[in-house]
């Protein structure tokens, strides 16, 4: 029997068991781990005096957030440009968990409030039937287990392999099967990616296996295998598959049978990013020698505050808080421009995302993970180290997430903030002789995370400049998802990156939620388009033929305009925009406008694909919605509340939310939903590991959306920031080395300020 071990991530079960009242600084603070060990504790006690439920499985339990005008009247933050903050209102704390009944697998959702210090169940509700709530890491953990314990996976593994693999040597990556209508929808079901493991630390996703079990992970049994078709050369030097269709076979069929070829025996060729495997498997493999310290140094410290999960630096000010969902959430963002606090940001977090892989045999047509909606990119947070994943001065948040039992897990360290320097901020210099410069450099705030989803690692890093610039970058780093190849075999819809090492190509695309309340709560989008005028070359408007102008055009019907493509031939842009709030110059309303050029990317996938009909929101790089709080809180998923095995598009999600009725979306509380992302097509020097570099350019992908100010300032906010000169800056090489070929001022007074 294999026991189940659990991952670092999940390491720290909470043992209060006290019904305690949280210190609560900001009403947006996430619960507590001893407010989750009470909320559960009410819900068990509520459902065995008031229901049939006798044993529960937990699957979430987070904070309910209060409504957006009581946050802000909470925190003083005016809804109007030069208004005052609205009255005060009471704000009751509230929770909401998403819950199996452990015995029959009905889902349920109950709310629970907290009044007079006491937790009171408010509402329970039972899910529709086949809804189901995010798969956990107990579930993952578990998969594997089943998977290794299975006789007739034993069985395969072992004759699959010229070792003769042992269960102790099988590793599965458990995923949510996505869609598979062969199965009833109330069945929660997850699919499992099965490698070979021959040492303890090896990378195991060097010896994939040629089948996929199907796992009830509410009975904990396999109750199917699926076998992958093989791709064959043709005389005219086509490819076709060994089976006549890419459509599933029936669970009646002998699936092995069905595939039409032999078993596929997994590459045993070790392909390792540790340094003492790399050692063991080539001796002659050393690091480089040549690498110097870099350090990061500041000897006054941080010239940020934090006060709980409230972070003040320069003239920024918001609040972070860890989501078991999202990841990172940034709220309640506002600029202190010279004594007037002006909200930017209500809220800004990663909703959604997925990764739709492009091989159409069965059954790999199914993978297309939810990371967000599927599994949570929080509970697959890293626990993240000083003076590796974050260098200098860190300061690090700790994130918790229930587990089944009802216990909070703690993960501790999973958000990082700190300073880095960004570069030249600004520079000009009088060419003319006798003439001044000055340089500034910039200094930007990093607020970030590290999540691991099984082979994949994502890196999210939110940047604050002192320009009024807001940035998102997404790296996109860790192992390729493979599948094992037969010898010669081609490979028409990936690469193969190591000898029968297949892998797929894919797409990331992500849905950046951005609720803005850009000098008050009633903001609109302004589309501009860059275009040429119609005047000819030679005409009385336009003799040389150069001039181009800017056609701006507000958003204003949420059914017409609430879903935008991007247009890389006009250069197609948006502004977030208070039309009630103007420049004294530029006559221009105040706004952000959204940069995200490099990171639009369409779906690749049909229409009306099997993906595309779960993820509406890749459909556009735009949307536009009138937010609608609930007694559950504002429109927030794109693809809805509950992801795992939906087959169409849920009513909650943003593709339904923008055709409900003709609602206007201008001068109105709004929401953004921004597709981002990246096409995958991998090479060998992805493999073992990707390293992220710039423009998509994968070992690590990099994903940038900016929000930069335009019309919102007076002017450049950042000429306040001192000049530059560091001191510990020192020459690379001595002047007597350098052969003549250059000089270096010692004191750097010549370029920075005179």
């Amino acid at each position: 029997m294999v026991t189940p071990t659990h991952p670092s991530i999940a390491s720290t079960g909470h043992a209060s068991t006290a019904n305690k009242l949280a210190s609560v600084d900001h009403p947006l603070d996430p619960l507590t781990p001893d407010e989750i060990k009470a909320v559960t504790l009410t819900i068990r006690k509520y459902t065995v005096e008031h229901t049939e439920i006798r044993a529960i499985k937990f699957i979430t339990c987070i904070l309910l957030p209060p409504p957006k005008r009581a946050v802000l009247a909470a925190l003083g933050i005016p809804v109007a440009p030069g208004g005052k903050p609205e009255a005060l209102t009471k704000i009751v704390r509230k929770a909401e968990s998403d819950f199996f009944d452990a015995v029959n697998g009905t889902a349920y959702n109950t709310v629970v409030a907290l009044i007079d210090g006491e937790w009171k169940v408010e509402s329970l509700e039972r899910l529709p039937e086949g809804t189901q709530p995010n798969i956990t890491v107990d579930e993952l953990i578990q998969c594997e287990v089943i998977v290794q314990n299975d006789s007739r996976v034993q069985a395969l593994a072992k004759e699959a392999g010229k070792l003769g693999i042992e269960p102790h040597q099988i590793f599965a990556d458990g995923w949510v099967i996505g869609w598979d209508d062969r199965f009833p929808k109330d069945r929660r079901l997850a699919q499992a990616f099965v490698f070979a493991r021959f040492s303890k630390h090896e990378n195991l996703y060097a010896h994939p296996l040629d089948f996929v079990p199907v796992i009830d992970t509410i009975a904990r049994k396999i109750i199917h295998i699926d076998f992958p078709p093989a791709w064959r050369k043709q005389a005219d030097g086509s490819v076709k598959l060994s089976v006549p269709t890419t459509q599933p076979q029936p669970l009646s069929d002998d699936a092995f049978q069905g595939a039409n070829r032999p078993r596929i025996q997994p590459p045993l060729m070790h392909h390792d990013f540790l340094p003492d495997l790399m050692k063991e498997a080539n001796p002659n493999y050393k690091e480089r020698d040549d690498v110097k310290p870099l350090h990061v140094i500041q000897p006054e410290g941080v010239s940020f505050k934090m006060h709980g999960n409230v972070l003040e630096w320069q003239k920024w000010k918001m609040h972070i808080a860890y989501s078991f969902r999202e990841g990172v959430v940034l709220s309640t963002i506002t600029y202190n421009d010279d004594g007037e606090i002006r909200p930017v940001f209500y809220r800004l977090s990663i909703a959604e995302m997925v990764v739709p892989y492009g091989s159409p045999e069965y059954p790999h047509s199914r993978k297309f993970a939810f990371d967000s909606g599927e599994y949570g990119m929080g509970i697959m947070a890293n626990e993240l180290s000083l003076g590796c994943d974050c260098l200098g001065k860190i300061h690090y948040m700790s994130g918790a997430f229930v587990d089944n039992s009802g216990a909070a897990v703690i993960l501790k360290n999973v958000v990082c903030v700190h300073e880095e320097d960004a570069g030249v901020l600004w520079k000009h210099s009088d060419y003319r002789p006798g003439g001044r410069s000055r340089t500034v450099r910039s200094r930007r705030l990093v607020v970030s995370m590290v999540c691991t989803l099984a082979n994949y690692e994502y890196i999210w890093n939110y940047y604050f400049y002192q320009d009024g610039n807001i940035e998102l970058e997404i790296r996109l780093t860790g192992i390729l998802q493979v599948y094992v190849t037969g010898s010669d075999e081609p490979i028409p819809h990936g690469t193969t990156v190591a000898p029968r090492v297949n892998a797929h190509f894919h797409q990331h695309i992500f849905s950046l939620r951005v609720d803005p309340m850009l000098d008050g709560l009633q903001n609109s989008v302004i589309e501009s388009e860059i275009v040429g005028v119609d005047a000819p070359t030679g005409s009385k408007e336009n003799f040389a033929g150069n001039a181009f102008v800017i056609k701006d055009r507000v958003l204003k019907s949420q059914v017409e305009d609430g879903a935008r493509d991007f247009d890389w031939a006009s250069e197609r842009r948006w502004r977030i925009a208070n039309l009630n709030k103007t420049h004294y110059s530029s006559g221009k309303p105040s706004s952000y406008t959204i940069m995200m050029k490099g990171g639009a990317v369409p779906l690749l996938a049909k229409k009306d694909s099997w993906v595309a009909r779960r993820a509406s929101f890749a459909h556009k790089q735009l949307w536009v919605v009138r937010d609608k709080e609930g007694p559950k809180g504002s429109r927030l998923y794109p693809s809805g509340r509950y992801v795992p095995q939906t087959r169409e598009e849920p009513k909650d999600s943003v593709g339904k939310w923008v055709n409900e009725g003709s609602g206007s979306i201008e001068n109105e509380d709004i929401v953004l939903f921004l597709t981002l992302g990246t096409t995958h097509i991998p090479r060998p020097e992805d493999w073992p590991v990707q390293v992220p570099y710039p423009f998509f350019s994968m070992p690590v992908e990099h994903i940038n959306v900016l929000f930069k100010p335009s019309s919102f300032f007076t002017k450049n906010p950042s000429m306040d920031v001192p000049g530059t000169n560091d001191l510990q800056s020192q020459p690379a090489f001595d002047a007597v080395g350098s052969g003549g070929l250059h000089t270096n001022e010692l004191n750097g007074t010549a370029c920075c300020a005179n």
